[in-house]
């Protein structure tokens, strides 16, 4: 069956959220589609996309609950056919997706590194003593603590530009945000340092874009497999397989990174007690072949260690 290709008169819509990192991601994409097949900007159309997460601030993650807080307003529009596919922070992404949909396009991953940001210091051992750190995530809250429980954290929600003016209004002495965010908005100068995984392990999928589409759209299908990177989608495999036999989501302080290694992927994950009092760490190594069952290996040994009610808030 011959494949239509997008045009102004019927262009792709591109489902993402409002914020300026989720913009430059659609952005990004179209500009490979457009490259990739030779087509004009206006084959395609950018849709902003509300979701529970960008429009309840002022509460912590955890409380509004649930593992679509990024997505599921999107992913109701791909499945009533407002949009054609969809573009994510995969970190942001449940492993499973709604019946109907496929995650299976990733974007060459940026820089999985967390970034540390402050204008008093130029990085973590260097804050003093009972020093506020502001982060919504729960992973880095954890490690935080963990690594310096003298440190108080608050909360800091908000898209990059909000946790900036946060910061830079004093509300902490410091923040984290993910170095791949700044790259891709060009603020990249903004961070004081990166924190190397041996420091602090990024989020599962930190750093790579996944594209969404609808199972049975063979024009998507096809856009979408000029852009795969096919690297990128064996560290994903990898990764989330870990973070599926942890049931694990954003609102659970997971880290996990996959590196090549010649043939092999290099997995280390860890989990922490919400309130960093515990980390359990491991690591294994495996062919690109079997990654993806040696992340899930890895991620359910860790959850027989941890035991019952280690994600638990007291």
């Amino acid at each position: 069956m011959a494949i239509t290709l997008p045009s102004p008169a019927s262009p792709l819509k591109i489902g993402t959220r409002g914020s300026p990192l989720a913009l430059a991601q659609a952005h990004e994409t179209r500009e490979r589609l457009m490259k990739a097949f030779d087509l004009p900007e206006d084959a395609f159309e950018i849709v902003v996309i509300n979701t529970i997460a960008d429009r309840v601030l002022d509460r912590a993650l955890k409380e509004i609950g649930g593992k679509g807080l990024f997505t599921k307003e999107i992913e109701d529009a791909m499945l009533g056919g407002q949009i054609d596919i969809a573009v994510h922070s995969t970190k942001d992404m449940a492993v499973a997706q709604p019946e109907g949909l496929v995650l299976d396009t990733f974007l060459p991953r940026e820089n999985y590194r967390d970034a540390f940001i402050s204008k008093s210091v130029k990085g973590l051992k260097d804050l003093a003593e009972g020093a506020v750190v502001g982060t919504s995530s729960l992973r880095r809250r954890a490690q935080l603590l963990n690594y310096r429980p003298d440190l108080k954290v608050v909360e800091f929600r908000g898209n990059v530009q909000t946790r900036l003016k946060k910061l830079e209004d004093g509300v902490a002495e410091a923040t984290f945000l993910a170095m791949a965010g700044l790259n891709r908005l060009g603020l990249e100068e903004v961070a004081q340092s990166t924190i190397e995984p041996e420091e602090m392990l990024p989020a599962v999928a930190q750093g790579a874009i996944g594209i969404e589409r609808r199972v049975d759209d063979a024009q998507a299908a096809h856009l979408l497999e000029a852009l795969h990177d096919k690297a990128t989608g064996e560290m994903m495999a990898c990764e989330r397989a870990f973070l599926d036999a942890l049931d694990g989501s954003c609102e659970t302080p997971i880290g996990g990174l996959a590196l090549h290694e010649g043939g092999n992927l290099w997995l280390r994950g860890e989990i922490l007690r919400p309130d960093g009092s515990e980390r359990i760490a491991g690591e294994d190594r495996a062919t690109i072949e079997d990654a993806a069952e040696m992340g899930f290996a890895l991620g359910k040994k860790l959850r027989e260690q941890a035991g019952e009610g280690f994600f638990d808030w007291e």
